[in-house]
């Protein structure tokens, strides 16, 4: 009994703490689901960078209270992550800049690997995308590597044939969601705006890289207005989050 005693003395001051650590595990992912529902009409691509932040942002709370429960001062501890996440962010402000605007550059820059585009004053064919740079072919047949902060601070024409008709929507599924079956149930799904698409040309899903933890797809439409565009993206995104939620649902 003594024994016992003291064990649950040396335990009782961390059980604050758990508790803490436990509801805040539980409410970074109710929150974490409930901004994933209200980006839905977004891109998957933002909803899940929403869903990420918010339960990141949940759990940097939950953590202050548990230390704060353990009797240590957070502040110092806030203090030193601020002052090296700052040193980090100028440190890497050039790549992290390339690299977000590659984020953005995926959903909202209407250019694709192939196509031919001119920006800051140069003119080729995209051959690559990565998370730096755009890598362009000139007609001298020069490779001309444009950082991807430019293709959202600059104009960019994109001269390729019939560019506007094409809308490119990247996907992302976990490793757990059945391919087969939701490229199935969205096709049945995306069938309703068969209205709005050109016939001749159905909607193709294609998979760029694929691993155990999740898969990354392209969803390529070919509209038949150039001003139903924006609208065609909202409603096919919504279509996708509806088709991803369902079959998660019949997953689990």
């Amino acid at each position: 009994m003594a024994l016992l005693g003291a064990l649950a003395a040396a335990v009782a001051p961390f059980v604050p703490a758990a508790v803490i650590v436990a509801l805040t595990a539980l409410l970074a992912t109710l929150v974490s689901t409930l901004v994933g529902r209200l980006l839905r009409r977004t891109t998957p691509q933002m909803a899940t960078a929403g869903r990420r932040l918010s339960a990141a942002s949940i759990g940097l709370i939950g953590g202050t209270f548990a230390l704060q429960a353990l009797g240590l001062n957070p502040a110092i501890i806030l203090v030193v992550i601020a002052l090296l996440g700052a040193t980090v962010l100028v440190a890497l402000r050039e790549p992290l800049g390339n690299y977000g605007a590659k984020y953005f550059s995926d959903i909202y820059t209407p250019f694709k690997v192939g196509d031919t585009i001119q920006v800051q004053g140069f003119s080729g064919k995209v051959i690559e995308i990565n998370a730096m740079t755009t890598v362009l072919l000139s007609d001298q047949d020069q490779l001309v590597s444009v950082p991807n902060v430019a293709m959202i601070r600059d104009v960019v024409v994109n001269t390729s044939p019939q560019a506007w008709k094409e809308v490119v929507i990247p996907v992302t599924i976990g490793g757990n969601v059945d391919l087969p079956t939701f490229e199935s149930a969205l096709r049945k799904s995306l069938a309703k705006l068969r209205t709005h698409l050109d016939p001749r040309f159905p909607p193709v899903l294609t998979t760029k890289a694929r691993s155990a933890q999740s898969t990354v797809l392209q969803l390529t439409l070919m509209i038949r207005r150039p001003e139903d565009r924006d609208a065609i993206t909202a409603e096919a995104n919504k279509r996708l989050a509806e088709v991803l939620d369902a079959v998660r649902g019949v997953r689990r």
